[in-house]
């Protein structure tokens, strides 16, 4: 049944919270039909028309009318300095109410790390009148004991006449000064924060999320912190809050050893200077709405409250400052294996026959599938929690999850972060999520302490209270009462920024009307057919197109009258919200400081800050941790219903920390090559914030993709982590096997990377054991070539596998840099061929051939890696024989490492970890532990970048003859093979030497 608009200006929608002046809109996420139904108005999702700070010519400039703050009553211990921070003069109260005292601890934690805090003196532990986050939301570490002997940071600082108290943290083993404030001043006010810091030329900076933007964060733009829902706009802030950034700063070595500060771009095709390179890192552990200003000469840090609560990671390189930050925020959590499998997810699998043909159509072409996910399809309305009778219900369910499990798939629904207020004056309307919340008292309130009720997807909705713990442990008792219904294998949470169709409590009094419609059309409702051609479709179409385009403009031609009217000397103004400081108090809903929010008015499209928690806090100071919460209460839930198994969770809303529970997916992106392109830089960025396990929504999530587009995007996503194919609703489908050639090219991409799965789940081990990055930029790798300071269309996967893809439209070729190749430091080896890379002839570009179908993907010299074949799923790969590839080094050495558990439990009985070294025609491999689940045999082993056939084909190991070679004198591999009954068919049960 059509869903039906009835007249929304005969019903005035009250909001408790904020004035409703200006627009939004959102992404749309289910295909439940209801009978005809009241439509929440448009209006609803209004807000104020703001006009942010930085783009407004009358705003006050704090710098040039505050006073600073002057330091006094410093006291100095072997482990930092406290002192008391005065205002240097008259409050300006710009922006809020000035803070005239303030308390400044700086701790030496470890000899890497540094702590500064800056908080209201009148805070303490009997006095929480100032929001200060909390350490039971957000890690704050402390001194670690035998972990600072002498510090390699320096805090020093300096009372000025002109602008008071400033600081610089210096390293001391460089001498370089890391971050420096002296000479700007400290604004403190109740509702607005500011530090400056200074910058030299064309700064390096990377981190700074979640945003659409180069990897590079360059040095004109605004970064606006402040989780939003909103369908991935370039430049503007997104999802998650990562108030972190990693800084690079590039030196070049004179002849006499001496090192310049390089402040202008290097183009490594004509320079032969030697660099070197540190890297420091700084967090801002600060939950409230911020901004980070990138301007030519220095970084401005703003908040709308808290406190400055600053670390320091001296590095000096980009894996030291990695672990550093890791040690404070913690570390990934270990993924399951399944996990690095196939995805397929679709809004509009609208039942569970529709969702197994997907299944059987992956089988039937040849394609693996490891996970199967739906969309809010598969809800009753819309419902957490409550799957929908007819076309999801539980009995077909828990068949169709059977033969997925017997088969050795798994099953990932959406969990939504809105809990549906059921209809009162309806009894069949009943819903106990909701009941059972609202008697635990788990729900965000109004201030006057009434349900606060949003709208989403099921209509008037109410938001669970992570501060409590009774929503905590209601949110666990749904997922492992839900789990005993259909037996989901993890959990993908969604709209967790979080996200409200309506600003302010719009559902107050009208729960009745339940359940509505949200306040814009669906994809496909009539009136909303919002895809149109694919990119590039004139390229790849002519034909049609050109047809297409002519008869669009016979109808435009139609349609033009002969007169046409000239308006001159008209003008039009927009009357913008201003709000003005008031002593003592807050505005939270309005702030008088405007950040460059993508949604305008901070109430649009998510719960007002006046919202207000059952212990006091408002929304305003914890709006940024919504999607961090939801995601460690899930986990708690997963571990409860699935105990000793590792939760599975992909997130959309994360802040720092996140990645100890769940991984992350891009959100909703667009089918276009430059979202393709995105992809890389924003995963690199996720590197950065601990969060390794990452993904995008491949082929593109909004709009049409091609098959030239699905084609190239199959294959690129097959070397990130998470890996998942997701489209919206009445958008052309999409899976792998729609097109022929995006089937031939996914399993091309995926016998690749099945390969490399037990690499893949080494790295993150090694990621969740000591903090080590997954997907790494180039520059990472190769840390003293400043050229590659922005080079973000190539990455590493771990520090051994090269990834080139083409990310244009009609390319045949895609240009690279194999960096060291020229220098002779490094060597790489084709994946498919296993021949070594020649060296560019000019230069350091070297353009390769990439037709349709083919993704470069190289293997650096100096690695060891054991593999295994690609199989309809990780269960079945895993059980399949073992492969070891040796690609020497310049030096003619190589190394690796492999980790092996079960793959699934919270804390394996039994673990091995095999460390393999290659070295003058011989190959040691020494295994630690007593995990025996994959002691299966060895096929065979390669050898790359051999320059000559060896004296004898003889081939021994532990002494003994085993097996025959082939030397290949065009491709300079040896390959040795017939090796399945050495090692009694078990190829990792001791230690062995190959000669």
């Amino acid at each position: 049944m059509n869903l039906v608009t009835f007249l929304t200006s005969l019903l005035a929608v009250p909001c408790l919270a904020v004035p409703q002046t200006s627009t939004a809109a959102s992404r749309a996420s289910t295909t439940t039909s209801f009978a005809a139904q009241f439509t929440v108005p448009a209006s609803a999702d209004e807000g104020a028309t703001l006009l942010p700070n930085i783009y407004d010519p009358t705003a006050a400039d704090a710098q040039a009318e505050c006073p600073g703050y002057n330091a006094t009553g410093v006291k100095t211990s072997s482990t930092g300095l406290t002192a008391h921070l005065t205002l240097a003069g008259s409050a300006c109260n710009v922006y809020g109410t000035d803070i005239h005292d303030l308390d400044l601890t700086v701790e030496y934690q470890t000899d890497k790390r540094l702590h500064v805090n800056i908080r209201p003196s009148h805070v303490s532990s009997q006095n929480q009148s100032w929001y200060l986050l909390s350490t039971d939301y957000v890690p704050a570490p402390s001194q670690e004991d035998g972990k600072m002997t002498t510090s390699d940071l320096t805090f020093s600082w300096a009372n000025t006449a002109s602008t008071g108290f400033g600081f610089n943290v210096t390293r001391n083993s460089t001498g370089d000064v890391l971050f420096s404030t002296t000479g700007t001043k400290l604004v403190f006010e109740n509702q607005f924060i500011e530090l400056v810091t200074h910058q030299e030329e064309n700064y390096n900076l990377y981190g700074l999320g979640e945003v659409i933007h180069g990897l590079r964060l360059g040095n004109n733009l605004t970064r606006t912190i402040y989780a939003a829902d909103v369908g991935d706009p370039i430049d503007m802030n997104i999802y998650g809050s990562h108030p972190f950034y990693l800084q690079t700063k590039y030196f070049e070595m004179g002849n006499d050893n001496r090192t310049t500060l390089v402040t202008q771009p290097v183009d490594s095709n004509n320079d032969t200077a030697n660099y070197t390179s540190s890297n420091h890192g700084v967090y801002f552990r600060n939950a409230h709405g911020m901004e980070v200003l990138l301007r030519s000469d220095n970084v401005t840090w703003r908040t709308l409250g808290g406190s400055i609560d600053l670390y320091f990671f001296s590095g000096p390189t980009q894996p030291d400052v990695t672990h550093q930050y890791l040690d404070v925020i913690g570390q990934p959590v270990l993924q399951n294996y399944w996990g690095f499998g196939f995805h397929q997810c679709r809004w509009g699998y609208e039942n569970w026959t529709v969702t197994e043909g997907v299944v059987d159509n992956y089988a039937k072409f040849g394609i693996p599938l490891e996970t199967i996910w739906n969309d809010i399809d598969y809800m009753f309305q819309y419902r957490d929690f409550d799957n929908d009778p007819v076309r999801f219900n539980y009995t077909d369910g828990k068949a169709f999850l059977q033969r997925l499990h017997d088969r050795g798939q798994h099953y990932v629904p959406i969990i939504d972060s809105a809990i549906y207020a059921p209809n009162p004056d309806n009894q069949s309307d009943a819903y106990p999520t909701f009941n059972d919340g609202n008697d635990t008292n788990s729900f965000i309130l109004n201030p006057d302490g009434s349900l606060y009720i949003g709208s989403v997807w099921p209509g008037y909705t109410v938001f669970p209270d992570w501060l409590t713990s009774s929503a905590q442990a209601w949110w666990k008792n749904q997922l492992v009462t839900w789990h005993q219904k259909i037996p989901i294998d993890g959990a993908w949470i969604d709209m967790s920024e979080v996200s409200s169709f309506c600003v302010g409590s719009c559902g107050t009094g009208n729960l009745s009307l339940n359940p509505v419609h949200p306040p814009f059309k669906l994809p496909g409702e009539p009136g909303n057919i919002i895809y149109d051609y694919p990119e590039g479709f004139n390229l790849t179409n002519a034909t049609q197109a050109a047809s297409a385009a002519s008869a669009s403009q016979s109808q435009a031609d139609a349609t033009v009258t002969a007169s046409s009217t000239t308006v001159s000397g008209s003008s039009s103004s927009t009357s913008y919200l201003r709000t003005t400081p008031t002593a003592g108090s807050r505005n939270v809903n309005h702030p008088p400081y405007v950040i460059n929010n993508v949604q305008g008015d901070l109430a649009v499209h998510a719960v007002s800050p006046n919202a207000t928690h059952h212990n006091g806090v408002e929304e305003y100071d914890v709006h940024n941790l919504f999607g961090h919460q939801i995601l460690r209460a899930t986990y708690a839930g997963l571990l409860a219903a699935r105990p000793g198994k590792r939760p599975f969770i992909i997130g959309r809303s994360t802040f720092a920390g996140s990645g100890a529970v769940a991984g992350h997916w891009g959100g909703d992106n667009m089918s276009k090559f430059y979202y393709m392109y995105f992809s890389i830089p924003q995963a690199l960025s996720f590197s950065l914030f601990g969060i390794p396990m990452f993904g995008v929504d491949t082929c593109g999530f909004n709009g049409n993709s091609d098959e030239e587009l699905c084609n190239r995007w199959m294959q690129l996503s097959a070397f990130f982590p998470f890996y998942r194919n997701h489209n919206t609703l009445s958008a052309n489908p999409q899976e792998a096997y729609v097109w022929a050639s995006v089937a031939d090219a996914t399993r091309a991409a995926m016998a690749v990377r099945f390969q490399l799965l037990p690499y893949l789940y080494t790295l993150f081990y090694n990621a969740h054991a000591r903090g080590d990055t997954v997907m790494r930029a180039m520059a990472w790798e190769f840390p003293d070539d400043p050229s590659l300071a922005d080079a973000d269309r190539q990455f590493f996967l771990g520090p051994s596998i090269l990834v080139t893809p083409v990310l244009t439209q009609g390319a045949t070729t895609v240009d690279g840099v194999f960096p060291g190749l020229v220098e002779g430091t490094d060597v790489y080896y084709d994946w498919y061929n296993k021949t070594p890379v020649s060296k560019p002839t000019a230069g350091k570009n070297t353009t390769i051939d990439a037709p349709l179908g083919h993704i470069p993907v190289y293997i650096r010299g100096g690695a060891v890696l054991a593999t295994q074949q690609m199989a309809m799923t990780t269960r079945d790969a895993r059980n399949t024989s073992w492969s070891i590839v040796v690609a020497p080094g310049v030096d003619g050495t190589a190394a690796g490492q492999l980790y092996l558990d079960d793959g699934e439990s919270q804390d394996p009985n039994s673990t091995k970890t095999v460390d393999l070294t290659a070295r003058m025609g011989s190959l040691n491999v020494t295994v630690t532990g007593d995990y025996s689940g994959l002691d299966l045999p060895l096929a065979n082993i390669t050898i790359l970048g051999v320059q000559s056939a060896p004296p004898s084909n003889v081939v021994k190991i532990n002494g003994e003859t085993v097996g025959n070679s082939t030397y290949d004198s065009d491709t300079k591999t040896l390959f040795i093979g017939g090796l399945e009954r050495s090692l009694g068919g078990k190829v990792w049960a001791g230690n062995w030497t190959l000669s």
